[in-house]
């Protein structure tokens, strides 16, 4: 289906509604989080709605999203404060007043900058870890700084180390009430975010902190509020850019920087959007119109504004279709100034802390962390770097040493490919790896090697060490499967001509085969020609191996021509399996075999009829005949360890199964006249194999195989074979 490109407005009738109300709750929830977020930045909190106003209108006009909610945000806020921190300047002062503005009207020459670049495009090279990371990083630095805030103390500026030691130093400023309040607006905050996600807490608790203060008077008590908020609009003040001088270096690092994180995790935060609602969104008017909303937001005096995550999924939740949203968010922000700022004064500051403290737990990205971690070590190393670095050093280092480790995993991706050595599974067509595949067997004198990776200087050595160490005393034939080399570099051409030469020496010939035509231009422009006047190179595996003498069918090790003609009529079922979850192979048939037992157990109906249907309707889909007798087979195990079920229930599941089994058997039969008896001689195989891959499993399997045995068998129940099996 085509993705539709929409307009920045993108106004339909039937969703004025959504839109309106979801203007409305953005703008009622930006209350509290943008003056937050104004304070980390190093201004009074009326900046933080002023940010709220002409920024998200200008942005509304000019982006090419038609959901997301674009403000005074938590990263640009932490980036300028740490910036404020380093240069000496006092969080709140006039100089900050200042020079914030000036920071941000920067940013913007970046971000327009980055337009006429059409550098929206790069956001495609900055890795997921990176950016979860750094982002990470900044949300825990920020949270560290406001944690005394809720408890009555002041907020803290630096690294890990100086932010821990400044939350001791402020303990002695504790007060019961003000901690009772933060802490209670945190845990009823994240409760209701997963319990009632549509609830506008965040408001309801600012209206809760406001109506206590006016009634029971909470700053009697030790609880700090925040001060009077002048009412009325922001003057239009062009920044002095005169106050860069002094530290323009570092400041224009720092701003392009903040330009850099603003493209990158505004753009795709967007793009996510568009990928899950089907439309395209265009990235550099993107780009365009983040520079037009800094430029609005320095000309209030404000701090850098960004795309919001966590109001972006709010007005989501609201069911938000257009930017009519940001419209309607800007005019309500307009009428807080004119006419609302008055109640401002009753809000307890840890309340607003909670507030702030919990928006930006909504920011952590962990959940990427986790899945790095059991997917790939690398990529979490690099989140960690990114989030460790942020967290120990600061943001712009750690940002550079994300970036960094990004590159290097890059490097290290290219110097050490995917490679396998491979074999043939009997009765398939293809190669298939023998790591992998528990039924594929190598050719008998063969080394075939696949690499998959382009073949320079860096990997070239490894490609050769590899290959050596695979060579036997037997071994006739070497066998490159290149098809996944697209270039090779001049090294990699003088020593493909060293190895033949020194396989060559040993009796063994070398072929390399698959690849691009190109890389054979490469090997005569590298002066590796004489590898193909030799024959040294082959279009195809199977023309190498008819080269080295190796015709079909192929003799392979380890299984004799009686057990290679029994595989002819092989599982691809299970090769399926295989392929698909690799080792893991075992164990998703199990859970397969699971789902399908406890989906009859919860209905009660064991008919064959049933067994069939939730066969059929199981997550995999129905298998292959000869997967479904392993399936029956573990099906029939799962239910001997169910110790909950009545013995007749068991008596009858195992009647059915075992009626079923029979009927498999039959179709099998009907195949061909030696089907029936591969069936059987690959039940046999299984179990041997399982034994010697996965003992723990097989152990598994024979406790569970001797407990049926005795339910099926009464007679030998108490037999003393059977009880010492059944106690191991």
């Amino acid at each position: 289906m085509k993705r539709k490109n929409p307009k920045s407005i993108n106004l339909k009738k039937e969703n004025l509604k959504k839109d309106i109300l979801s203007g409305i709750v953005v703008a009622l929830i930006s209350i509290p989080i943008s003056m937050g977020y104004a304070q980390i930045a190093g201004l009074s909190v009326e900046y933080g709605l002023y940010g709220s106003v002409f920024p998200v209108l200008v942005y509304a006009l000019l982006t090419s999203s038609p959901q997301f909610v674009f403000g005074v945000d938590a990263t640009p806020a932490a980036l300028v404060g740490g910036t404020l921190v380093s240069l000496g300047v006092a969080s709140g002062s006039p100089e900050a007043a200042a020079l914030v503005p000036v920071i941000t009207l920067v940013t913007a020459c970046w971000l327009l900058l980055f337009y006429f670049m059409k550098a929206g495009r790069l956001v495609n090279y900055i890795s997921q870890p990176v950016m979860g990371g750094f982002i990470s990083g900044i949300g825990c630095t920020i949270i560290l700084m406001q944690v005394p805030k809720l408890f009555g103390g002041n907020a803290g500026t630096g690294e890990l180390f100086v932010l821990l030691y400044h939350i001791w130093q402020e303990l002695s400023s504790f007060n019961v009430l003000s901690a009772v309040l933060g802490a209670g607006c945190i845990v009823i905050l994240q409760v209701i975010r997963k319990k009632a996600p549509k609830i506008p807490m965040s408001v309801i608790l600012m209206f809760l902190g406001a109506g206590l203060t006016a009634v029971c008077h909470l700053e009697r008590y030790g609880v700090k509020l925040l001060p009077q908020v002048v009412s009325g609009l922001p003057e239009i003040v062009l920044p002095d850019l005169s106050l860069l001088l002094p530290d323009m270096g570092e400041l224009l690092i720092l701003t392009l920087t903040i330009a850099l994180v603003i493209m990158a995790q505004t753009l795709l935060a967007t793009s996510n959007y568009a990928l899950k609602y089907n439309y395209k969104i265009d990235c550099n008017r993107e780009v365009l119109a983040y520079a037009a909303g800094n430029a609005a937001s320095a000309l209030v005096g404000c701090c850098p504004v960004n795309g919001s995550v966590s109001r972006s999924g709010i007005a989501d939740q609201y069911g938000c279709k257009s930017q009519l949203m940001s419209v309607i968010a800007g005019l309500t922000m307009i009428l807080v100034l004119l006419f609302g700022t008055r109640f401002l004064k009753f809000l307890p500051v840890p309340v607003l802390t909670g507030i702030v403290i919990s928006a930006l737990m909504g920011i952590l990205e962990f959940g990427i962390a986790k899945k790095a971690w059991k997917a790939d070590k690398q990529e979490f190393a690099i989140f960690m770097a990114a989030f460790l670095g942020v967290l120990f050093f600061g943001t712009i280092y750690g940002v550079i040493i994300g970036v960094i480790l990004s590159f290097l995993a890059v490097i290290f991706r290219a110097v050490v490919p995917p490679k396998a050595f491979l074999g043939i599974i009997p009765g398939h067509e293809g190669l298939h790896d023998l790591s992998r595949y528990k039924n594929a067997y190598p050719i008998k004198h063969t080394v075939i090697y696949r690499f998959s990776g382009n073949l320079f200087f860096a990997n070239i050595g490894a490609f050769q060490e590899d290959i050596e160490n695979a060579l036997r005393e037997d071994t006739g034939q070497v066998i490159v499967d290149a098809r996944g080399i697209g270039s090779i570099d001049i090294t990699a051409a003088e020593r493909l001509v060293i190895l033949k030469r020194n396989l060559k020496e040993k009796g063994v010939g070398f072929y390399l085969t698959e690849h691009a035509d190109v890389v054979n231009d490469q090997l005569r422009a590298f002066g590796a020609g004489s590898l193909i006047e030799e024959g040294a190179v082959r279009r195809t595996v199977s023309l190498a191996l008819r080269a080295a003498g190796v015709e079909k069918p192929y003799p392979l090790e380890g299984i004799s021509q009686e057990e290679e003609y029994r595989y002819v009529e092989a599982n691809e079922r299970l090769a399926e399996f295989e392929w698909a979850f690799g080792e893991g192979a075992w164990e998703r048939m199990e859970a397969l075999a699971a789902e399908i037992a406890e989906k009859l157990v919860h209905s009660g109906d064991y008919s064959l009829e049933n067994i069939v249907s939730s066969e059929k309707n199981a997550s995999w889909g129905r298998v292959g005949l000869f997967d479904e007798d392993e399936l029956l087979n573990r099906m029939e195990l799962y239910f001997a360890r169910l110790e909950e079920m009545d013995a007749s229930e068991i008596r009858e599941i195992e009647k059915r199964l075992e009626q079923r089994r029979r009927i498999v058997e039959e179709k099998v039969k009907e195949l061909s006249p030696e089907a029936l008896e591969l069936l059987r001689y690959q039940r046999k195989k299984a179990e041997e194999r399982l034994k010697e891959k996965k003992p723990e499993y097989y152990k598994r399997y024979l406790e569970s195989k001797y407990k049926l045995e005795a339910k099926n068998s009464p007679e030998t129940k108490n037999s003393p074979d059977l009880k010492y099996k059944n106690e191991k």
